[in-house]
C-alpha cells in the first residue's frame, strides 16, 4: 500500500470516529514501505519491499476499554473493527488505572522525512551490498551484512479533538567482516534519517580494517582497564540505565533512582559533571514524531540529566496523575553532549587502555544498581603510548552505565547511532573511561 496522505488519513480517522458511540474513542493509522538487502558470504541472498498498513481502534465505556486493529480501510472494514472494539470493551473489566484520553494537544512538526531517503530504489540497495562485498573480496575476506530502508507515515487521533499526521523516513545498515580463517572480525552499524548522511564505502571500510586488525589477538589478563569504548559500544549500555528513569519505578523502590526509605534521586548529583544527557523531537541528527504514540501526549525537550545531576523523570499519565504533576510525552530519543575530539584523539591521549568496538549479548544483573554483563566482540584492541599495538582476546564484563558515568576522562563528538536493546534514537559519543571491569576472557572473535 502507497504512504497515505493527510489527507487520505483523515478521513479514515473521522469515518471511525463517526461509527462509534463509545464515550471516547482513540485511532491509530500507520504504513509505508521497507525496502531491504541481505548479503552473507559475499554474495546476496535476499531483497525485497515490503508494503504495510494498519488501523488500531480503541475505545473506552467508562473504565473498560478495547482494542482492534484491520489492515484494510473499506467502510464495511472500518464498521467491523469499530464494533469489535466496542464488543470488547463491553466484556472487559474496569481498570483500575484507567486514564481518559487526553485533550487536543500542539504538536509541532519536527524534520523526520527526506526525500532522498524515500527515493531510494533496488539499484541503490544492490550497489550499498556491492561495495562490501568487492572490497572484502579484494582482501581476501568474507562479510554478511543488512540494508534496509523504510518511509512511512503515522497518524493519531481521538474524539476530544486530537490529531497528527507526519511522514517519516530511516535507513539502518550494519555490516561483519572476518577473515576467511575465521580469526580476525570487524563490524559496523549506522543509522540516518537523511541517506545524503550515509557513506556506504566508508561504512564497510570501517568492518574491513577492523578484520584485517583484529587477526592473531593475544590474550590480556582480566581487570580494570582504562577503555576507550566507540558509540556501538556504550550505546546499549546507557540504554539500560534510562529506562530506570521511570518516575513510577524510582518511587515504587524499583530503580537505582530510588533512595533507601523512600523517594527519589531527582536533583542528585549521580554522574561525572561533563555527563549532559537530554531528549529532544526536533534534533537534526536524530528528529522523532512530536507525539508519545502511546499516550499521544506532545513531546517537549527534557534534561534528563544536567551536570551531572538528574534533572527530570518520566511520568505516565496514571502516574502524574496521582502525583500530581504535568505529564509530558516519552522521549523517543536520547542525546548525549559530547565535543569535537574524534575516537582517534581519545587513543592518542591513552598511555595504556583498551579499545571497545562493541559490546554485545548484555545482560541486566542488578536492576538497582544497573549492574550488566555482556561480551566485547568484533575488534578488541591493546592501546600503548596512544597507539594501538596490537588485537585482544575478547572479554566478559561486569559493569554498570551509572559507574561508568562517573569514571569518565574525556568524551568525544556524537555519532547517531540506534540502540539494540532499547526503543530509541541515539546520538553518542565515544568516550574514554578507567576502572572498567573485564571479569572472565572470551573466544568468541
Amino acid at each position: 500500500m502507497k504512504v497515505l496522505t493527510q489527507e487520505e488519513s483523515k478521513r479514515i480517522v473521522n469515518r471511525v470516529m463517526s461509527l462509534t458511540k463509545a464515550d471516547e474513542c482513540t485511532v491509530r493509522v500507520t504504513g509505508g514501505r521497507t525496502g531491504n538487502i541481505r548479503y552473507a558470504r559475499n554474495n546476496v541472498s535476499t531483497a525485497g519491499l515490503v508494503d504495510d498498513a494498519s488501523l488500531v481502534v480503541q475505545v473506552a465505556y467508562g473504565k473498560r476499554q478495547g482494542t482492534a486493529s484491520i489492515n484494510e480501510f473499506d467502510d464495511k472494514s472500518l464498521e467491523k473493527v469499530v464494533r469489535r472494539a466496542e464488543d470488547l470493551a463491553r466484556l472487559a473489566p474496569e481498570n483500575p488505572e484507567f486514564m481518559p484520553a487526553v485533550s487536543k494537544q500542539a504538536y509541532k512538526a519536527s524534520e523526520t522525512f527526506s526525500r532522498a531517503t524515500a527515493a531510494i530504489d533496488p539499484e541503490f540497495r544492490a550497489q550499498t551490498a556491492a561495495y562490501s562485498i568487492e572490497a572484502s573480496r579484494k582482501n581476501k575476506l568474507v562479510c554478511a551484512g543488512f540494508f534496509t530502508d523504510s518511509h512511512s507515515f503515522q497518524t493519531i487521533a481521538n474524539s476530544n479533538g486530537v490529531f497528527g499526521y507526519q511522514e517519516k523516513t530511516n535507513i539502518d545498515f550494519t555490516c561483519t567482516v572476518r577473515t576467511e580463517d575465521g580469526r580476525g572480525s570487524g563490524w559496523v552499524k549506522r543509522s540516518a534519517t537523511d541517506v545524503a548522511r550515509f557513506d556506504a564505502r566508508e561504512a564497510s571500510d570501517v568492518a574491513i580494517e577492523k578484520a584485517l586488525r583484529s587477526v592473531d589477538a593475544k590474550a590480556l589478563e582480566p581487570g580494570r582497564y582504562t577503555v576507550i569504548l566507540e558509540p556501538a559500544a556504550t550505546s546499549d549500555l546507557i540504554g539500560f540505565m534510562l529506562g530506570g528513569f521511570d518516575a513510577r519505578q524510582a518511587d515504587e523502590g524499583r530503580s537505582f533512582l530510588s533512595k533507601k526509605g523512600g523517594g527519589t534521586r531527582l536533583g542528585d548529583k549521580l554522574f561525572d559533571a561533563q555527563v549532559n544527557i537530554w531528549s529532544d523531537p526536533w534534533d537534526k541528527d536524530v528528529p522523532v514524531m512530536p507525539w508519545d504514540t502511546g499516550n499521544m501526549l506532545a513531546r517537549e525537550r527534557m534534561n534528563l540529566i544536567k551536570d551531572g545531576k538528574v534533572s527530570a523523570l518520566d511520568y505516565s499519565l496514571f502516574w502524574a496523575n496521582k502525583k500530581g504533576v504535568r505529564a509530558i510525552g516519552a522521549p523517543g530519543n536520547m542525546i548525549m553532549g559530547g565535543t569535537s575530539k574524534s575516537t582517534a584523539e581519545l587513543i592518542a591521549s591513552t598511555k595504556k587502555g583498551v579499545l571497545v568496538t562493541r559490546t554485545w549479548y548484555i545482560r541486566e544483573v542488578d536492576p538497582q544498581s544497573v549492574l550488566l554483563t555482556g561480551l566485547t566482540r568484533d575488534g578488541t584492541f591493546y592501546i600503548e603510548n596512544g597507539k594501538i599495538k596490537y588485537p585482544i582476546k575478547n572479554f566478559r564484563f561486569n559493569e554498570s552505565p551509572v559507574t561508568m558515568l562517573n569514571n569518565i576522562e574525556a568524551i568525544g563528538k556524537p555519532q547517531v547511532i540506534a540502540g539494540d536493546e532499547v526503543p530509541y534514537s541515539m546520538l553518542i559519543p565515544p568516550m574514554k573511561v578507567r576502572d572498567f571491569n573485564f571479569t572472565s576472557l572470551s573466544d568468541a572473535v
